[in-house]
């Protein structure tokens, strides 16, 4: 996964981006809306992110500056662990970067290259209910709010494409 317009580069972390990525979840405005996850279970996602690479079309990537390279926050597309036939997107700005359209743009180099890897696969994203930020990308980008999804003693808003 490679993207880049003039506003935002996505791209495969490197191993010393690290902290970058581990930064990015110290920040509670940032957090509110995820289940909670320890330092640990985010190096391990990190990790994760760097092996998935040589894998397969679907990881964690990092989202960029294209003016500066100052980085903006992650995005990530997977299978869907409630449904294998659907794709799931997602993405987590850094709170100086909301309300500036990024997330729009996201979604859509996400969409995009879901669909270039199976057209036939529905791709999907959930929120939490509270995050109506995020439901308003998706709603701009196309996607259908379908009923609440519940998880692990969560209920999230559904969006299907």
């Amino acid at each position: 996964m490679y993207y880049k317009n003039d506003t935002i580069i996505i791209r495969e972390f490197i191993p010393q981006e690290l902290n970058l990525f581990l930064d990015l979840f110290k920040n509670e405005n940032v957090t509110r809306h995820l289940p909670y996850k320890s330092p640990e279970e985010f190096k391990s996602m990190f990790e994760k992110a760097l092996s998935d690479y040589n894998e397969g079309p679907f990881s964690r990537w990092g989202v960029f500056d294209a003016q500066n390279d100052a980085f903006v926050g992650m995005c990530l597309a997977r299978v869907f662990h409630h449904n294998p036939n659907q794709t799931e997107i997602g993405y987590i700005l850094g709170e100086n970067y909301w309300g500036k359209g990024i997330g729009t743009q996201i979604c859509k180099a996400l969409t995009t290259h879901c669909l270039s890897t199976d057209e036939n696969k529905e791709i999907v994203a959930v929120t939490d209910l509270d995050n109506i930020g995020s439901q308003k990308v998706l709603l701009k980008c196309g996607f259908n709010r379908n009923e609440n999804l519940i998880e692990e003693n969560r209920e999230l808003a559904f969006f299907v494409l």
